[in-house]
């Protein structure tokens, strides 16, 4: 497992360009694939790529906020005194590779912003507190747990087919999430992944003389950064007034009981904004607090901000072209009942590469494997989680969402997706015999 993981780290070190130059070379590709395959012109896929550039402003916006605002909730003291405890209890490197792992798997099946942030936290403090650990290896292990959140709580497929009025209502009807989330077919590979994925992150562990060990009094530096909580001024006061904190927040509160006592347990995007804002306010006990950590947690959203509208260009070229719906139709067209959701799981894992959104994705490939699903029979909410599943598998190699975590622990891309790439290999033989056989 050492020597795979090492060829995997030193040839994504050696051939991985940074993030945004990673969109920019997928938008050309994207470009020259629609003109060679769906026979678009040159002008034609510059158009597709201008129009869809805004398209997904208001998504963009969600994703940003339930990043920073998943941000200054890992950031409260109260969760970060968890997160402490935790890693004192660690005895050696292998523990802190496994528990990292472990954790970060189950936030993110939460909620993906909170998970991303919480493996990025927890791995630095394991950082700090276990000697001989690798750094790298750490964030990679809070950036694996990823892996498992589109089929958690906050997954963007099942949350919006079992929405009233959601675009293909008309087609599959409402699906609950007890047939989606909380199905034997999605928690079979979820729990074999949870359980196995630890150990995997362990074996990958570099021997002492490769480990790259970071400073602990590097990151003890950056907590420094204490807040002014003088009280010169009146507005001073206000802005380090604990009352009201807590009165806002136990408003905001009381609108989260009261949208689940009416609702049930429905999440949605808003809703999870909401609440992940309003427990910040409350943790972080004064208005001055929690805008100093939102200042830090928005220095994590400057990769998203600037690339997700080069992923929108991306999407409406795929869109427009008719090149998303050829490539999931080269999967249809070889697909029965029974092996329609692993060729839609394999189609979803290479569309993700170009439209890194599950619920973009959702609107691209959704119209192609629902009809075909109804016209072989398998079951729409087996067809829609396996696009759930590809959507997040191969999320492995593409270092879009990793941009939080690295910003929160300061590497890049290469020093990570190295071992994602072992993680994507593994959990794709999971997921795909989970799909054939169940």
């Amino acid at each position: 497992m050492r020597k795979l993981t090492k060829f995997f780290v030193k040839l994504v070190q050696r051939y991985l360009p940074d993030p945004f130059l990673f969109a920019v070379v997928l938008t050309f590709v994207v470009f020259l694939m629609g003109i060679v395959i769906n026979k678009q012109s040159p002008l034609d896929m510059v158009k597709y790529w201008g129009e869809g550039f805004w398209n997904l402003l208001t998504f963009s916006m969600q994703m940003v906020l339930i990043l920073v605002t998943g941000f200054v909730l890992a950031n409260s003291p109260f969760i970060k005194n968890i997160l402490k405890n935790i890693a004192k209890a660690m005895k050696n490197p292998a523990q802190a590779v496994m528990v990292t792992t472990f954790v970060a798997l189950i936030a993110a099946w939460i909620n993906w912003g909170f998970g991303l942030v919480i493996g990025a936290l927890i791995a630095k403090e394991m950082a700090k507190t276990v000697k001989g650990t690798d750094y790298r290896l750490l964030i990679a292990s809070g950036y694996i747990g990823f892996l498992v959140w589109h089929a958690g709580l906050a997954g963007s497929v099942p949350l919006t087919i079992a929405t009233s009025g959601h675009f293909l209502e008309g087609q599959m009807g409402i699906i609950p999430t007890s047939e989606t989330i909380f199905s034997v077919f999605n928690l079979v590979p979820l729990i074999i992944l949870i359980v196995t994925l630890p150990f995997l992150t362990r074996f990958m562990s570099p021997p002492k003389e490769e480990t790259f060990e970071i400073d602990p009094e590097i990151l003890k530096v950056e907590e420094q950064d204490t807040v002014d909580e003088s009280n010169d001024t009146p507005a001073d006061k206000l802005e380090n007034s604990v009352i009201i904190s807590m009165l806002i927040g136990i408003m905001g509160l009381a609108y989260i009981v009261f949208y689940f006592s009416t609702n049930g347990f429905k999440l949605n995007l808003n809703i999870v904004n909401f609440t992940f804002l309003f427990l910040g306010i409350l943790l972080h006990k004064t208005p001055r607090r929690y805008l100093h950590s939102l200042t830090n947690a928005v220095k994590g959203s400057a990769g998203i901000i600037l690339q997700f509208p080069f992923y929108s260009g991306i999407m409406g070229m795929m869109i427009a072209s008719g090149l998303a719906a050829t490539i999931s139709g080269w999967f249809v067209s070889i697909s029965s009942e029974t092996t329609l959701p692993f060729f839609a799981f394999l189609s979803a894992g290479l569309v993700n590469i170009f439209v890194p959104s599950g619920g973009g994705q959702w609107a691209v490939q959704g119209p192609i494997m629902i009809p075909a699903s109804i016209e072989l029979g398998t079951p729409l909410a087996k067809t829609a989680m396996a696009v759930a599943w590809g959507d997040a598998w191969t999320n492995m190699i593409q270092p879009f969402w990793a941009l939080p975590a690295l910003g929160i622990a300061g590497l890049g891309a290469r020093d990570i997706m190295g071992y994602c790439l072992v993680a994507l290999l593994y959990s794709g033989v999971v997921l795909g015999l989970t799909l054939l056989i169940l």
